[in-house]
């Protein structure tokens, strides 16, 4: 008699160490009884759990799978899907790209196209794609409970609120359970699906998913006298989305000092905290400030999206010419390499990006940061902050002790720090800092300005790159019209005769539309400036040159500016000069 064959699930489960062939055959005989799907027999027999299945599904179906009790579900995903059609395929729709066109929907069975073609047509949306993840049954279900059937935009959890009556418990943390009983698991699940509905818990959510998909790197929660005022900052700027009365922020305050795990008795002293959820479909890191102000405590949270925070080198934004530079710095086998700009910039972007080009299975590489924004694979990367007893400069002396081949310094603030991180180059190490200075050229400048000495300096610097953040003409409405008299003045430019105006005298300019909401930018570019150290201009940093010398040293060897790069996109159209000024300051055409 031959055996019978097992089904690729079972294997599956088998290769990945879950369950043995004896756990197999017996389920394979429940299942002849039971027909029903083999991993959910083995999660009633108690062979695997739920999360073990879904993460062995994830493994043969090559699909995501997510962890609901961290997702944060979208408003606009579930006004698409009926909640009948949802609770008869377990399924729950988790995110909606209208970009994009995509809908993501969590299930139990990502294969199933009947189920995927009915929510297709139930969400109504023409040219729709619909982008399943793996979640398990419990979970989905629990979900649709705490989401289907509450009131879930801004503006409608703000309406309830103003009518409620309860108030949020102080501390309203699930409790660990005990041992496991279904007594117990029925009193947590109960408890857990209260407070995920109330309609506080329900407004921070909404917030967040708002802000996620209004692409915000942060979110200001600011008490006035009388109302909580709540900015967005988008593309640089800060925005103000809502305004609430005074008496909403007490419990918000605490939820989100809840979920961060800070401190929520503690209201005079500033606190930093951290928490991770899926928004919108992407894994999201939220970094919590407290801080205590006139009104009452002020909370900020720093948005870090890790799908968007590590870019490729070729996709950071360089030229040709600027992009060749970089590759030149980056060859040679060691010295120290600067980026340098105000907070906000885009340094660690930069810095992360040459990292990971560099970042191989022969090399070790380690980071001191202040605090670490985004983990990547094969870097040790080591916390600085107020509550690590060590700093930059006795953790550059710890890296040198791990055998490192990169160190990467989050940001030189002082003497002490920079001469260790110019030792550290010194000694064969290839490093990667930050510096707050003006330019290329001025970062020289600072270092020499912390007490470095210029014949220390010079042979130990591979190079510097300037940056700085511009916002992006929004490309549905940005219209090209002539210069006026005071941009032309900007740029050095005579204004033409009436009539005369050609493509050199046109820019572009904002105008605002939907898709920018009015705005007439959206999203941001890089300008960069680029100073590789080469032997002529090592020579003038140890004869101790001026920034005016090293400037026209730079020149005469076609180095270009920050101006000159904002320049080029401004003609280019990619950003407007008003917007350049405003970031670089004022601007000119070197030769009219």
């Amino acid at each position: 008699m031959n055996a019978p064959v097992e089904p690729v699930i079972g294997q599956t489960l088998i290769s990945i160490g879950l369950i043995g062939n004896d756990q197999l055959r017996i389920a394979l005989t429940e299942q002849q009884q039971a027909h029903r799907p083999l991993g959910r027999i083995c999660v009633e027999l108690g062979f695997i759990t739920e999360t073990m299945l879904r993460d062995a599904l994830s493994e043969r179906f090559g699909r995501r799978a997510v962890d609901l009790t961290d997702v944060v579900i979208d408003p606009a995903a579930l006004a698409l899907v009926p909640e009948t059609l949802a609770r008869q395929h377990t399924a729950l729709p988790l995110a909606y790209d209208e970009d994009e066109a995509t809908l993501t929907i969590a299930m139990t069975d990502p294969q199933n196209l009947p189920a995927l073609d009915a929510l297709w047509a139930g969400a109504g949306t023409g040219g729709l794609r619909i982008v399943p993840v793996l979640a398990t049954d419990p979970e989905i279900r629990d979900t649709l409970d705490r989401h289907y059937g509450y009131r879930l935009s801004i503006d409608d959890i703000l309406e309830e609120i103003e009518h409620a009556t309860d108030t949020l418990p102080a501390n309203n943390r699930v409790a660990e359970p005990g041992p496991s009983s279904p007594e117990s698991e029925s009193k947590t699940s109960l408890h857990a699906r209260r407070r995920n509905t109330h309609p506080t818990v329900r407004l921070l959510e909404a917030l967040m998913v708002d802000a996620v998909k209004n692409d915000a790197s942060d979110v200001h929660f600011e008490p006035e006298a009388g109302f909580l005022r709540i900015r967005y900052r988008i593309d640089g700027i800060l925005y103000q989305v809502r305004a609430l009365h005074a008496r909403h922020w007490p419990a918000m305050a605490v939820r989100l000092k809840v979920i961060a795990g800070l401190n929520i008795a503690e209201t005079r002293a500033p606190q930093d905290g951290r928490v991770s959820m899926t928004v919108v479909g992407r894994k999201i890191d939220f970094r919590v400030s407290t801080l205590p102000t006139l009104h009452g405590e002020k909370i900020v949270l720093r948005i870090l999206d890790r799908e968007r925070g590590v870019l490729p080198l070729d996709k950071i934004g360089f030229d040709t010419l600027r992009f060749s530079v970089i590759k030149q710095m980056l060859a040679r086998p060691e010295g120290l390499i600067l980026v340098t700009g105000p907070t906000g910039c885009g340094k660690t972007t930069t810095l992360y990006a040459m990292l990971d080009s560099l970042n191989e299975e022969g090399v070790n590489i380690m980071t001191l940061e202040d605090p670490v924004e985004y983990p990547m694979p094969r870097l040790r990367q080591t916390s600085i902050g107020d509550n690590c007893r060590i700093d930059f400069a006795s953790g550059v002396r710890a890296l040198l002790r791990q055998d490192p081949d990169i160190i990467l310094v989050g940001e030189i603030r002082d003497a002490e720090t920079a001469e260790m991180a110019l030792r550290a180059a010194m000694t064969g190490h290839r490093v990667f800092a930050t510096l707050h200075a003006h330019s290329a050229i001025g970062a020289i400048a600072r270092l020499v300005d912390l007490g470095i000495r210029p014949q220390l300096l010079a042979g130990n610097l591979s190079g510097v790159i300037a940056q700085r953040l511009v916002r992006r003409l929004c490309p549905h409405c940005r219209e090209k019209a002539p210069a006026t008299e005071f941009e032309c003045h900007r740029l050095g430019l005579t204004l033409p005769d009436e009539g005369e105006a050609g493509d050199k005298f046109k820019l572009m300019h904002p105008v605002g539309c939907p898709r920018c909401q009015g705005r007439g930018y959206r999203g941001r570019i890089a300008l960069f400036e680029t100073l590789r150290i080469d032997e002529a201009i090592d020579e003038l940093i140890a004869h101790g040159a001026t920034q005016g010398e090293l400037a026209r040293e730079a020149q005469n060897r076609g180095h270009l500016t920050l101006v000159d790069d904002g320049l080029t996109k401004a003609f280019d159209g990619a950003t407007s000069l008003d917007e350049l000024c405003r970031v670089i300051g004022p601007v000119g055409l070197s030769q009219p």
